[in-house]
């Protein structure tokens, strides 16, 4: 039974607290638009994202009047597309699918379409190759498509070509659109240990092993979290902090299955899985920083903040998985610095920087996420970055990722606007010493010996 004072105390989070269901996402596969002649390969593509997913929006819309909930993003995800591009005879080709992509997500009215993606990390098909090289030109000619390479895994090692390929492809990106700050980047990830079921932009695709169509919801509520602490107070210790992210988090999922389940229903899609992960925005007060302060550091980046971040982390999953059937993409804790407000601050005061950054990364979920650095960083150091942040997952056996902007023209200080979700980025400092001959050996650094466990 539902009591007065839960319903109360859902309804203060929707109001008060940021709580918000951060994006209902339909996967969908592609395996079946291949063909030789890549107009008509595009053609199927667009028929297909347009037919399934045309009830999408409409359908988030209805829960949202139905139940009071904020469903922020309606988005779909797709077979990662360089399996369709082995017919391909060059790069305009796959442009021309990332452009099928985009045409089909402004007919649906989706905020983004996901999964112009390559699996690399252990080496390339000629389709691989080609959609990596285009990704530049595809991203700086869309709107809403989102691109991502898996370059390592902890079973098959980092694949330090692509490594270095995606060095020199960020910083392309980043020149193309240098009008708006290298936005291309904002919708490129790199990734180690990537998962199929993942329903944040930008790394979203639908997996091979994912059926024909299906719903995934990933949830929010950073606000929440902070403002159970803070009515914690400051004398609990840290087991009674850790209990008391567990009932938040619960509760959040719990919501996050409603409307999953909702939304499977109405649609006719079977329902996936539930994204745990808090997912900050801009908006004051919707700030992981803002959770681990509220525990007792005086700013996100001081010592400390590892170990707190890593308690939020476990709590939220430990909380989560309770509330929901199916658990998966990535659940835990964002740190992306632009989306917010409380990284951003602590950015700003220097507080935060690239290398506590990396360290908590090895605690949360995913990895250097909207990281803005200057415009004249090497494509050797980006590598550098992106290697780094992989050998991180491997050797940790999660996923870990790269979502870095080189800001054409900016320099350390100089604050990057993205507007929306993606917020604004303070440029942040990189090391003045370079990678270039680590990066230029290539190969493959070999999986750990914590593979071989079967």
């Amino acid at each position: 039974m539902v009591n007065h004072f839960e319903i109360m105390e859902t309804i203060k989070m929707l109001e008060k607290q940021h709580l918000d269901i951060r994006t209902i996402t339909m996967g969908i596969s592609l395996r079946d638009c291949s063909h030789p002649n890549i107009d008509l390969a595009c053609a199927k593509v667009y028929d297909k994202v347009t037919s399934m997913a045309r009830h999408l929006v409409k359908t988030g819309e209805d829960i949202e009047r139905d139940f009071g909930i904020p469903i922020i993003n309606k988005r779909i995800s797709v077979t990662p597309v360089s399996i369709l591009c082995d017919n391909a005879a060059s790069t305009d080709d796959c442009v021309k699918l990332a452009q099928a992509l985009d045409s089909a997500a402004k007919e649906t009215g989706v905020n983004f379409i996901g999964g112009y993606s390559a699996l690399v990390h252990k080496h390339y098909t000629k389709g691989d190759a080609i959609l990596i090289e285009s990704i530049p030109d595809a991203l700086s000619a869309t709107e809403r498509v989102c691109s991502s390479v898996n370059i390592a895994s902890t079973r098959a090692g980092i694949n330090m070509d692509a490594v270095a390929q995606m060095g020199r492809i960020i910083k392309k990106a980043a020149e193309q659109t240098a009008d708006t700050g290298g936005f291309a980047c904002a919708k490129l990830v790199v990734f180690a240990n990537a998962v199929e079921d993942n329903p944040f932009m930008a790394g979203a695709f639908h997996g091979i092993g994912e059926g024909e169509c299906v719903i995934n919801v990933g949830v929010s509520g950073p606000g929440v979290v902070k403002s159970a602490l803070a009515q914690l107070g400051t004398d609990a210790d840290f087991g009674e902090v850790a209990e008391t992210i567990k009932k938040t988090a619960f509760k959040i999922t719990r919501m996050g299955q409603l409307v999953a389940r909702e939304a499977s229903s109405r649609l006719g899609v079977p329902f996936g899985i539930v994204d745990l992960s808090l997912a900050p925005t801009p908006a004051v007060g919707d700030s992981v920083a803002y959770i681990l302060e509220e525990m007792g550091l005086e700013k996100c980046g001081t010592h400390g903040t590892t170990a707190a971040l890593a308690l939020l982390n476990d709590a939220v999953k430990k909380g989560g998985v309770m509330a929901s059937g199916f658990v998966g993409g990535l659940s835990g804790a964002f740190i992306p610095v632009s989306e917010d407000a409380g990284m951003i601050d602590a950015a700003i005061k220097g507080a935060l920087s690239l290398d506590k950054l990396e360290a908590m990364t090895c605690v949360c979920s995913v990895g250097l996420d909207m990281i803005v650095v200057p415009g004249d960083t090497s494509a050797a150091t980006l590598s550098a970055i992106i290697a780094d942040e992989a050998a991180i997952g491997v050797v940790n056996n999660k996923t870990t990722a790269v979502r870095i902007i080189p800001a054409p023209g900016k320099v350390v200080g100089d604050i990057v606007e993205f507007g929306g979700l993606l917020g604004s980025g303070p440029v942040m400092n990189v090391s003045a010493y370079g990678s270039e001959g680590f990066i230029k050996r290539g190969g493959r650094i070999p999986a750990p010996l914590h593979s071989l466990r079967n």
